[in-house]
């Protein structure tokens, strides 16, 4: 009875120490598991933040790069087109010739009306200068050019963009009544450097009575001056 007992007894102690051995096992089993996929998921949080933050700051790289080359860009495209305005003549410059311009002549505003306003618009696709001043000869019986006043003279020839007009002023009579002064409709102009005739209308109906004793012409120049005080 006694061997029995103590033999259930051996069997009961040897049967917990199994279940607490498969316990404790088990419970090791869990929270190894546990560790490792915290580690794991701590480990693809990195990776993954570390990911996002090198596109974000190559993204950022990239679209300062851009700003920066727009910047420049527009920049230089700014500087290049505030350059043709007042524009000055060089070497290079080509002079513009009869086929690049027109020439228009409108009596300037008076009274005593003796003054012409010459007006050279530049009605080619490319830039040129106008050098020196008109060479107007009013009257087929006088082929004389009429002379040039110095003061008049700009500093440097203008340069003339497609479209830009320049100026000259010419005086073609005192406006007296005992001048002797013949009428003129239409008189021939040409261009320094160029001795191809351009044709020139008188303005009005009647054109302008012109004495060649008394006529003075200006330079070119890109704003009109105010020729009848100057000459």
């Amino acid at each position: 009875m006694n061997t029995r007992r103590h033999r259930s007894m051996l069997l009961a102690v040897a049967g917990t120490a199994l279940t607490l051995s498969l316990t404790a096992c088990q419970g090791g089993t869990d929270s190894d598991a546990e560790s490792a996929g915290t580690s794991s998921a701590a480990a693809s949080a990195t990776v993954a933040a570390g990911d996002g933050k090198s596109t974000g700051t190559s993204d950022s790289a990239g679209a300062a790069d851009s700003s920066a080359s727009a910047g420049s860009s527009g920049a230089g495209g700014s500087t290049g087109t505030a350059g043709s305005s007042g524009k000055q003549a060089s070497a290079s410059d080509a002079v513009c010739t009869a086929g690049d311009i027109t020439v228009t002549a409108a009596r300037q505003d008076g009274p005593p009306y003796t003054h012409l306003v010459l007006t050279a618009k530049n009605t080619s696709h490319r830039s040129c200068k106008l050098p020196g001043f008109p060479h107007v000869q009013f009257l087929e019986s006088h082929k004389q050019d009429v002379p040039a006043v110095a003061k008049s003279k700009p500093a440097t020839p203008v340069v003339l963009e497609p479209g830009a007009p320049a100026y000259a002023l010419v005086k073609f009579s005192d406006g007296g009544t005992d001048e002797d002064t013949e009428p003129v409709s239409a008189f021939s102009l040409t261009l320094e450097g160029d001795s191809t005739v351009i044709a020139v209308t008188a303005p009005g109906s009647g054109g302008i009575a012109v004495d060649p004793a008394k006529s003075l012409t200006g330079y070119w120049t890109p704003e009109l001056r105010n020729g009848a005080d100057d000459f």
